[in-house]
């Protein structure tokens, strides 16, 4: 098929997405296998080929990402009922002061969301931007924007959050790299984002703190130290990142290398931080085995139901490719002479504000891309670099088809437009400053 032919199918292919979502209200799983159907019998693929590929975009996808994720929600959700990550916050809060609550909560945020999906942070902090608000009689704008921006840019950039993971492992990116580039984005992302503009438009748009806060909070005398909490959810991170300073300072043949090789491996790293969690803090605590068993259950839920429209973003990225459509779509913007960085970054931005989806805008534009960059041979360094271009263009300018524009408009009783001025410009500024410093790093590192 034609070029054109091929960009019509992959245009088509997304409004009908957005149709199939917005419109008719079909679940986005249901809706993106089967605009996938569509986007390989339009493409002119074999039928036989269709099923294969779809079998092949599900597996390659969720076959690393599943086991991330299902450890990371368990990590996360002991943490919590623990009452570590809730000790990380007030210590946060404690140290800066209430005059500076509104960059305690932009920290909180990001800290305590590093192991945990961005709904399941939101949902567990935004009880102490509730409290801080009466104690504080700040306006709820000041304080709720820095907490969503602190966690949406853990989401967005910083392992072992499940989009960076996905756009390190799809992307062959150096996962020490992306640890580093992504905490280079998401730091003053955050601080962009969400203190400093969080501050300026808490004095044009006003939002009113709950009567009751129903989130119920550990008891003090039960709270692990803040050391402690701390150290537990920067240990999977640390083991990443020992697996690449030992890749550049270890003979890659001695056994020493292959030890590191293995604890700094997600899969091992987030393991032995969930067994650790578990018989050094819950069991410590005075957690029976049951209650420990139906925490881990209750984590798993909904991670599978996040996995499932994962996967399925995984099939329609990977009819794309197989296609033909994304070869074509990646080299049309590609021979506009536009930087692959940038390329990288309004690719995943184009998608997110089609579609919605953090997660789908970036598996799209991974394969949009990756047949552009393959035979560049860029290195893990460079990859993470481009990895974290589409992060910051995957969240750019979130509206109506995006699930953090209600959930932001739920929790904080806002209107549609007060959203629109407060939630997507924040999205936006922290999705542009990020891709701006991928975009440098990659220029750096070329």
């Amino acid at each position: 098929m034609s070029t054109a032919t091929l960009v019509l199918t992959a245009a088509g292919s997304v409004v009908l997405l957005l149709f199939l979502v917005m419109k008719a209200r079909m679940h986005a799983f249901v809706a993106l296998m089967l605009v996938s159907v569509g986007a390989g019998i339009f493409s002119g693929m074999p039928l036989d080929k269709i099923t294969d590929t779809m079998q092949k975009g599900m597996g390659g996808t969720l076959g690393f990402l599943a086991v991330v994720v299902a450890l990371g929600a368990m990590f996360g959700k002991i943490l919590h009922e623990t009452g570590a990550v809730d000790q990380i916050a007030i210590r946060m809060l404690n140290t800066f002061g209430e005059k500076r609550s509104h960059y305690a909560m932009g920290a909180a945020g990001f800290i305590c969301a590093l192991p945990l999906f961005f709904e399941v942070a939101i949902v567990l902090l935004i009880s102490i931007a509730f409290a801080v608000a009466r104690r504080t009689n700040d306006n709820m704008v000041k304080l709720v924007i820095p907490l969503f921006a602190g966690v949406a840019a853990a989401a967005a950039f910083v392992l072992p959050g499940p989009a960076p993971m996905l756009l390190a492992s799809q992307m062959h990116a150096d996962f020490g790299w992306m640890i580093l580039l992504g905490l280079c984005a998401a730091i003053p992302g955050m601080l962009i984002a969400g203190p400093l503009f969080g501050n300026f438009i808490a004095k044009r748009v006003q939002f009113t703190s709950p009567a009751e806060d129903s989130f119920p909070e550990v008891p003090k005398d039960k709270l692990p130290s803040f050391g402690f909490s701390l150290s537990l959810i920067l240990f999977p991170l640390i083991l990443v990142g020992l697996k690449t300073i030992a890749a550049n300072f270890i003979d890659k043949g001695s056994r020493l290398y292959q030890c590191f090789e293995f604890i700094g491996h997600p899969f091992i790293a987030i393991l032995i931080a969930v067994l650790l969690t578990i018989y050094g803090l819950a069991y410590r605590q005075g957690m029976d085995k049951t209650r420990v068993m139906r925490i881990c259950g209750e984590a798993l839920q909904p991670a599978g139901i996040i996995l499932l429209v994962i996967g399925a973003g995984g099939v329609f990225k990977q009819v794309l490719v197989d296609s033909g459509v994304g070869p074509a779509l990646g080299h049309s913007l590609t021979g506009l002479g536009l930087p692959v960085a940038l390329s990288c970054f309004i690719l995943a931005g184009v998608v997110r504000i089609i579609q919605g989806s953090a997660t789908v805008a970036c598996l799209t534009a991974v394969g949009l891309i990756m047949p552009v960059i393959e035979p560049l041979h860029y290195s893990g360094a460079q990859l993470a670099a481009l990895s974290i271009c589409i992060g910051g263009g995957s969240i750019i300018a979130s509206h109506v088809n995006d699930a953090g524009f209600w959930l932001f408009g739920r929790f904080t009783g806002a209107t549609e437009i007060e959203t629109l001025k407060t939630w997507t410009m924040m999205e936006t500024i922290l999705g542009v400053t990020g891709g701006i410093i991928g975009m440098i790093a990659f220029t750096l590192l070329s």
